[in-house]
């Protein structure tokens, strides 16, 4: 990256963090730990998020599925399937709600059978790669590329191997932004922010346009 862009695109990132800097995870209300409850609470929500539905609706899904208390893979098999049809229901996750509520039962197993409920022996297993870690995820029933890019890029500030990771709609974000596209120039152009608070920012960029026009705005009267 050029030192004549430096400033412009440094500007651009503050703006967009001020104006959006919120991940998914916090929006659903996961206090996100290393530790086995909020890892699955974010694996439940990667799911939701990676269908072709309102990022808003699949939050409220998510919101939805915790009130109920289905914040752990036991718990998400214990409840029934109309139980699971119910609470994505409330959340307004309709088009997709009887297969993701299989889905959510059938992962939630698996969960429990090959990391005993515990998604830290995932990364384990990965042992510091990124594309093992991915690997590992789309094992899952729901999680595919999309949805595996989602947990990675809500992760990193825990798992700093991941780091840093933007994913595709988080390169399409910086695109639509005048962001540098590379991840070493966004990574400089970035520095000293949270990483999945910037992705998640970016990801917020590239699904509406009105963030584009307001964080552009703000970069200019900084």
């Amino acid at each position: 990256m050029s030192g004549s862009r430096s400033p412009s695109a440094r500007r651009t990132v503050d703006a967009l963090v001020a104006e959006c800097g919120q991940t998914y995870a916090e929006e659903a209300g996961i206090r996100l730990r290393d530790t086995p409850q909020p890892l699955y609470q974010l694996l439940v929500l990667s799911l939701l998020l990676s269908a072709r539905i309102r990022a808003s609706v699949a939050v409220a899904a998510a919101r939805a599925l915790y009130g109920h208390g289905m914040r752990t893979p036991r718990r998400m098999v214990d409840a029934t399937w109309q139980q699971r049809v119910d609470a994505l229901g409330e959340g307004h996750y309709r088009r997709y709600d009887e297969r993701t509520a299989t889905q959510l039962g059938e992962g939630a197993q698996l969960v429990l059978d090959t990391w005993r409920g515990d998604l830290r022996r995932l990364r384990a297993e990965a042992d510091g790669d990124r594309d093992r870690l991915m690997e590992g995820l789309r094992r899952v029933p729901g999680i595919g590329p999309a949805g595996a890019d989602i947990f990675v890029r809500e992760v990193q500030s825990l798992w700093p191997e991941t780091c840093p990771w933007v994913g595709a709609k988080g390169l399409q974000g910086a695109e639509r932004l005048g962001l540098p596209t590379s991840p070493g120039g966004l990574a400089r152009a970035a520095r000293g922010h949270d990483g999945a608070t910037f992705a998640a920012a970016l990801v917020r960029a590239a699904l509406d346009k009105d963030i584009v026009a307001r964080v552009a705005e703000r970069a200019r009267t900084r």
